[in-house]
């Protein structure tokens, strides 16, 4: 079903005047060298996202593992493939052998799933940690005080086969650039406070996943280091719209 995408909804893409590749580039130009661009290519064809690779682009962020699994099964095995959804403890299964990164671990019930699973292939899978910093309250993630305190408690330290490699946060679906920058300012503190106490020369805590198609410019201007771009890169479905996603 994954592969067909007729089976969402029989609806043309909005089409503007950019061709992917064209995006791509502008996106890049813009963010430059130091910050990591993950094409957010959720419920899009294969066909755009092999267009998007032939472009230069490398990094692809699914939200749905059986949809990233049917994707990563025929496209060039060079991709990086991002989980950048809400992750189930009982899928981890299907991607722990190849996925690059898993954002979003929001729990330290969800972070030991993981590290069980990386156990049974031998293989450290790397992880963002999840901080709630919006004031949605359906959107996932630690509170400070409940990551500062499982980082501090070294349980960490104890789960061989996750690799922490930074945080990544949501800010809230808002037009006040005012509070969204003041979320992302927190999600950056927070990372500093988290890197000088728990990663203090460990060069493999670099990464601040905050930033989407409407807000990585401030999210960059904050500190952000990776950014989530899908609608600025395929454009809209009509469902998309409709659906306010």
């Amino acid at each position: 079903c994954y592969l067909n995408f007729h089976c969402f909804i029989d609806a043309e893409l909005f089409i503007n005047d950019m061709t992917i590749r064209d995006s791509i580039a502008s996106i890049h130009q813009e963010i430059g060298h130091s910050v990591t661009l993950v094409a957010v290519s959720k419920t899009h064809p294969t066909e755009l996202i092999q267009e998007a690779y032939d472009a230069g682009q490398r990094h692809f962020g699914e939200n749905k593992v059986q949809e990233l699994v049917d994707k990563a099964a025929v496209l060039p095995t060079d991709i990086h493939w991002h989980m950048i959804g809400h992750l189930q403890s009982n899928k981890i299964k299907y991607i722990a052998s190849f996925v690059d990164l898993i954002h979003g671990v929001d729990s330290l019930k969800l972070l030991q799933a993981i590290n069980k699973e990386g156990e049974k292939i031998s293989r450290v899978i790397p992880c963002l940690l999840q901080l709630h910093i919006a004031s949605e309250d359906t959107k996932f993630g630690f509170s400070k005080h409940d990551l500062l305190t499982i980082m501090e408690s070294g349980i960490i330290d104890t789960l061989a086969y996750v690799r922490i490699c930074g945080l990544m946060g949501m800010a809230t679906f808002t037009d006040d650039q005012e509070q969204i920058r003041s979320e992302f300012k927190m999600l950056h503190s927070v990372f500093h406070q988290i890197k000088e106490r728990c990663f203090a020369g460990d060069a493999q805590f670099d990464t601040l996943s905050m930033g989407m198609s409407d807000d990585y410019p401030l999210a960059i201007q904050e500190g952000s280091n990776m950014i989530r771009v899908g609608s600025k890169i395929f454009g809209h479905r009509f469902y998309d719209s409709l659906l306010n996603i």
